[in-house]
């Protein structure tokens, strides 16, 4: 507000209410100029004054405050709210006394005044008031009280700190906040008073001081923490020393045990031992499931299951639980608890098996066996939990499952129809990418099922590891469907396709051309589901015979789905090489191994391309021995990052590789990857047999030769599988040299397509596009020279027709395997053998090593001889069909199917055979060798026996196909 007064020489003096002090020249008002105040109100004289002015000061009674803006926005509030209100902050009141209150910092306070005690009554008046804010905080707190920070802090911007002790309270600022910051995290707040806040809300923080904290500061933790302390260790002492009576317990218990052991081993053997101990387990665990087999019949039947299902949900094992009927122990027992079986007169049961599951298996490492299997029958559970179909059991590769059971559905044959077709279509989704972890021919799985409909007996079998079992003819049935059906079919029975009709599903049914005859049945009359699928890549439905299928398959394969199948497994070539490539890069790593200037290995690189211009060629770089360096570290062990270029070249490598393979029936990327697949497996397992997994490093390097410890080695190998039979003409290298093809002159008619495939490749390699890739292959001269040595006898190995470089390793073999062997040179036993003791060894290791690494090749190149017979099959007639496209084409001259059958018999008697024994007689390949042994045999058994009839269905096929590539070739053209 404004107050017009004057001084005593007649100077106006202006009050301002927001500074609360007055103008600059500090003059106290000495007079008033009393005026009749022009506006027509509202008016809000200053009627009295406490305490009064002093004397000789002019009175500012009566002066209009309403006439300031300030003091009517305050009127208005207080008129709203009914309540006082704070106006400001000031820390001077010249205007009225300032010889009593220059250091005093003050509120002004504008209180309503009321006509009456009721609660609505009239505001008539105000109370104007200057307060001392030390006025609001003296006498608060009792004496003796620490003392705390007051911080007031106004909304309209002013800021003050008061320390309040007892009833003293002293102001330590005006303007700021000064408590101490080691505090600010430990405070009390709230609104000061409860007034009116439209102007100038005041909010309260109290904050201690450092002697308010030094008040409750204690070192009572400290005792306790002692003393929790003093028991704990006591608390250890005492588990030791009651842990030491214990072990001398134990000692003594394991002393008598082995006393006891001895002593029952001298009276049964092991054998026995081992069901004694079993019968007295179950016998325990009769005990504790006794009360299982309390229910009968269907009740009883699903109690069992739900608490099967429970039990797997848990992670518990049924079997466990389940095993042993028995309620006193053995027989009698068994025969006092009523048997859990029923009889379920609608129910619809399908059998499911993996076609060609056996052979691809025996190509396979155990744990891919069961990543197949697994990721396969996970997605079948998955499938009944939504169809609500009861899975059985698995049995090897089927898959065995029942709707109907055990609670009844009349739908029953319509939802295990749409069950099979889903299981079909998810087996193709499942194979296609598990065929980049898994590798070639993974996705030639396909799923044949079969489905039956009719009563059935369910119960469960007890006795050891109890289980659901389905009996009666309907199982017989089915597995009949099952195993005359076709791949990737769903084959049904009469039964369940009169139901499939009846419930208006005609159209899925479509019958079987001939009839199938089945073991105690006779002739029957089955039919095939077929549920039409735009999205499915399926193109074969309708009738189909055995001469129908026979047809299918001499029909040429979709391009695109060949390319599709290209790239994936070339992506499982890739992975398998980045693999050994990413443990290659952490051993260096590890050994710390400086790499040689860039230059140096350049030069190399650039002297090591194929010119030929010394007249020599890669079969003079044949070397007797390669040395392996301990590295200590196997493929996979440990493994450092590639790098995105790195890996992306690697793949633009392999894709290379593959578009370089000519459209052969035998020699092509398929099988350079069924090479590379053995090969790999061959070197995951080379063990040492008396050796665990933890064992010294030096020992096992020593024991395998060498070739578990240097990553390279592997990667050469795999490398060498990948290339070995690039840019191969499908015709053997005796057929090139006669007719006179250039690479023949350029390799003077030795290992002419080997040899070919290597500088090919090697070029390639060379290439600056694959500068990072060979990098990571190689970082020293040293390791150049191993990879390339390496890479060099291992396709030079695949030559097995050559006689210098068979008799090269044959002598080598005796040499490194045979004490007694002398080689064609005339090197003595006593030459081979000069120098140190330990010179000796080495030099034999390596040998040793160098000769299985080559026939390690020689035997993943014909690796389909010595699996499945299944696999074995196809690719022998993949090579029949090169062979015999190479007569009908004039690039050979006698007809392969008069001598194919003689040929592979004599090819199982001299090479092949004796190749696996060799495998077996090197010791490090553990149970592979024996594998390997075992399957040369059967198949040359199968193929004795068998042997002519599969020619003349090879030559039927062969003519066929090559009918249907000449009908192709017709439309092509017209």
């Amino acid at each position: 507000w404004v107050v017009q007064v004057f001084d005593e020489d007649g100077n106006e003096i202006i009050y301002d209410a927001e500074k609360c002090y007055s103008n600059e020249h500090g003059a106290v008002a000495e007079a008033v100029n009393v005026q009749e105040d022009p506006s027509n109100g509202p008016a809000a004289p200053i009627w009295t004054m406490s305490p009064p002015p002093p004397p000789g000061k002019p009175s500012q009674i009566n002066f209009n405050l309403q006439r300031s803006s300030f003091f009517a926005t305050s009127a208005e509030t207080v008129q709203k709210s009914r309540k006082s209100t704070f106006i400001d902050v000031c820390s001077d009141t010249k205007w009225y006394n300032p010889q009593s209150h220059e250091d005093t910092i003050e509120v002004l306070v504008l209180t309503p005044v009321f006509d009456s005690f009721e609660k609505d009554a009239a505001i008539v008046g105000h109370y104007f008031a200057i307060v001392p804010w030390k006025t609001f905080f003296e006498d608060e707190l009792p004496v003796g009280t620490p003392p705390v920070d007051v911080v007031m802090d106004s909304s309209c911007g002013h800021v003050f700190t008061f320390e309040l002790e007892g009833h003293n309270a002293t102001l330590l600022s005006d303007g700021s906040d000064v408590h101490p910051p080691d505090y600010d995290d430990v405070y009390v707040v709230g609104p000061f008073a409860d007034f009116a806040q439209e102007i100038c809300e005041y909010t309260l923080t109290v904050y201690p001081t450092v002697s308010y904290v030094d008040q409750f500061y204690t070192n009572n933790p400290k005792y306790y923490m002692a003393v929790v302390l003093a028991i704990f260790v006591a608390t250890c002492l005492a588990f030791l020393v009651f842990d030491c009576l214990i072990q001398r317990r134990q000692k003594a218990l394991v002393n008598t045990a082995r006393k006891q052991n001895a002593l029952v081993s001298s009276l049964f053997p092991k054998s026995i031992q081992k069901k004694l101990m079993e019968e007295m387990e179950e016998a325990e665990k009769d005990k504790a499931s006794k009360a299982k087999w309390n229910k009968s019949g269907t009740a009883g039947l699903r109690s069992f299951l739900n608490e099967d299902a429970l039990e797997n949900g848990k992670g518990g094992d049924n079997a466990s639980k389940a095993s042993g009927a028995s309620v006193d122990g053995g027989a009698d027992g068994a025969k006092a608890s009523k048997p859990i079986a029923d009889l379920f007169p609608e129910t619809t049961i399908m059998f499911a098996d993996i076609a060609g599951f056996t052979a691809w298996s025996s190509t396979r490492e155990p744990s891919q066996v069961f990543t197949l299997l697994e990721g396969v029958y996970h997605e079948f559970d998955l499938i009944a939990k939504r169809r609500r179909v009861f899975k059985v059991e698995v049995v090897g590769d089927c898959y065995v499952a029942v709707c109907g059971l055990p609670d009844p559905r009349a739908d029953h044959a319509v939802v295990m129809a749409k069950f099979a077709n889903d299981c079909v279509k998810k087996m193709h989704d499942v194979t296609r990418k598990l065929e980049v972890e898994l590798g070639p021919d993974t996705t030639e799985l396909n799923l044949r099922v079969g489905l039956h409909s009719g009563p059935v007996v369910a119960g469960v079998l007890r006795g050891d590891k109890s289980r659901f079992q389905l009996f009666g003819d309907t199982m017989n049935t089915t597995s009949r469907m099952e195993s005359n059906g076709v791949p990737n079919r769903i084959h049904i029975s009469q039964e369940c396709a009169d139901l499939l009709i009846a419930a208006g599903k005609e159209k899925w049914v479509v019958p079987r051309e001939d009839k199938i005859t089945a073991k105690g049945k006779g002739e029957l009359t089955t039919y095939f589901i077929h549920m039409p699928d735009r999205n499915a890549d399926d193109k074969s439905f309708g009738s189909l015979s055995r001469s129908d299928q026979e047809t299918l398959d001499v029909v040429l394969e979709d391009v695109q789905a060949v390319e599709e199948k290209r790239n994936r497994v070339a992506e499982w070539t890739v992975e398998v090489m980045a693999s050994a490539l990413r443990t290659m890069v952490a051993g260096r790593k590890i050994q710390k191994i400086t790499p040689d200037p860039v230059e140096k290995i350049e030069e190399l690189e650039q002297q090591s391309l194929s010119c030929h211009t010394d007249g020599k060629t890669v079969i003079d770089e044949v070397a007797e021995c390669i040395y392996l360096p301990n590295t200590a570290l196997k493929v996979g062990d440990e493994e450092e990052d590639l790098g995105e270029a790195a890996v992306e070249e690697l793949r633009n490598y392999v894709q290379t590789i593959a578009s370089l393979y000519n459209d052969n029936h035998f020699h092509n990327f398929d099988h350079a990857n069924h090479v590379v697949m053995s090969v790999n497996k061959l070197l995951s397992r080379i063990i040492a047999p008396d050796l665990d997994a933890d064992a010294e490093g030096k020992k096992l390097h020593d024991h395998t030769y060498g070739i578990t410890s240097d990553p390279l080695t592997w990667f050469a190998c795999v490398f060498s599988a990948l290339i070995h039979d690039v840019d191969h003409s499908g015709v053997p290298n005796a057929q090139l040299v006669k007719e006179g093809a250039p690479i023949a002159t350029l390799y003077n008619s030795k290992s002419v397509a080997e040899q070919n495939s290597f500088d090919i490749a090697w070029d390639l390699l060379m290439e600056p596009t694959y500068k990072n890739l060979r990098k990571t292959i190689y970082s020293t001269e040293a390791e150049f020279k191993r990879f390339r040595q390496l890479v060099v006898n291992s396709v030079m190995a695949t030559d097995i027709v050559d006689k210098d470089l068979k008799e090269l390793r044959n002598n080598r073999w005796y040499a490194a395997f045979n004490e007694d062997a002398q080689t064609t040179s005339g090197e003595s036993k006593t030459s081979r053998t000069s120098g140190s003791g330990s010179e000796i060894a080495e030099r034999t290791k390596v040998l040793k090593a160098t000769i299985v690494i080559e026939h390690l090749i020689q035997a993943s190149d014909v690796a389909h001889t010595m699996q499945h017979w299944h696999i074995y099959r196809r690719w022998n007639e993949r090579f029949f069909m090169e062979c015999y496209q190479a007569y009908l084409d004039g690039r050979a001259e006698k007809n392969p199917a008069k001598t194919w059958y003689k040929g592979e018999i004599g090819f199982f008697d001299f090479y092949i055979i004796p190749l696996a024994k060799k495998l077996k007689d090197c010791g490090v390949f553990g149970v592979s060798s024996d594998e390997y042994l075992s399957y040369a045999k059967q198949n040359r058994q199968e193929w004795e026996e068998r042997g002519e009839e599969m020619v003349r269905e090879m030559v039927k096929n062969a003519r066929r196909r090559d009918i249907a590539e000449r009908k192709r070739d017709l439309k092509k053209e017209g």
